[in-house]
């Protein structure tokens, strides 16, 4: 069982009786309980999690559609995985699924609003969507039970409940980079793709479908628990899209590239890779081509 809260306030520094005062705070809790099950086999496990925010914003316009007011984000979120890998850091043998739905109460459906009226303030208030995620992962020997190929595929969707309201401006997703950089203030989920700059692979205002795809080639320079060391090739493509008609499984941005990955208790796992996109992104021209990108955790 896990509880937390958190306030986050981001200004620029006025006092809030000050008219020239931009500023967004987020006040923000969850309460999740997770449980491991015996059926279909020991290696499945179930998760449950309510969270809820709430945005205040003051002259606040480069994320939101709105500038001044709040929103509400009250959201249900269910996680079914199953995990049958050998060690957390370098595992060898085994396999990961996750599938997971969040979603808001369908707000649109138990009122008589016409929505096209509204302001963008008003048609926010209570956030509505529903967001499906799946990632896949396996882990295969190949020699001196050292190499191990390491396949891994995610997708993700966000979809909306009134074709009145649309596709909700909070929770979309932003593809390419190191998977670190950017503020999540409106909930966006920033995702890792190595061989482009950092946001570059999905359409302006985030991506609402996307996919990703990698193959993985690793070897083991050290296994000691106390100081886990790996090198990597990798291959991957991934592409992000605004619309679901506008979604293809084989339009994706390609790289390919080499990393090393450093576990130390002290710091968790530190990565550093270099990899080469060879796909021209849209609307960013030269964009693609040799970057560098610092990991820290697992990215997937």
């Amino acid at each position: 069982m896990t509880v937390s809260t958190f306030r986050s306030i981001q200004s620029n520094g006025l006092p809030k009786s000050d008219d020239s005062r931009q500023s967004i705070g987020i006040n923000g809790v969850s309460v999740g309980l997770g449980q491991r099950l015996r059926k279909p086999d020991d290696y499945f496990s179930v998760y449950h999690e309510i969270n809820y925010q709430y945005y205040e914003l003051q002259n606040y316009s480069s994320t939101f559609l709105f500038s001044d007011g709040f929103a509400n984000n009250i959201n249900f979120q269910e996680t079914v995985s199953r995990n049958s890998v050998d060690a957390p850091i370098y595992p060898r043998t085994g396999s990961q699924f996750a599938l997971t739905l969040q979603l808001t109460p369908p707000y649109s459906l138990f009122n008589d609003k016409d929505y096209a009226l509204l302001t963008d303030q008003e048609k926010y208030k209570f956030i509505e969507y529903y967001k499906w995620k799946f990632s896949a992962a396996w882990f295969t020997p190949l020699a001196w039970n050292k190499l191990v190929l390491h396949a891994r595929a995610n997708f993700g969707f966000l979809g909306y409940y009134d074709k009145g309201i649309g596709q909700s401006p909070f929770e979309r997703f932003y593809l390419g980079g190191d998977g670190l950089s950017g503020f999540s203030l409106d909930g966006r989920e920033i995702i890792a793709q190595r061989g482009y700059p950092n946001n570059s692979l999905n359409p302006r205002g985030g991506g609402t479908i996307y996919d990703k795809y990698t193959m993985e080639l690793r070897y083991p320079l050290s296994l000691n628990p106390s100081a886990t060391i790996y090198v990597m090739g990798f291959l991957e493509a991934g592409n992000a899209f605004g619309r679901f008609r506008e979604y293809s499984p084989f339009d994706v941005k390609r790289a390919a590239g080499a990393g090393v990955r450093i576990f130390l208790p002290m710091f968790g796992l530190l990565g550093l890779d270099w990899g080469y996109g060879f796909d021209n992104v849209p609307g960013l021209p030269n964009r693609n081509g040799g970057e560098f990108h610092f990991t820290i955790g697992q990215q997937f």
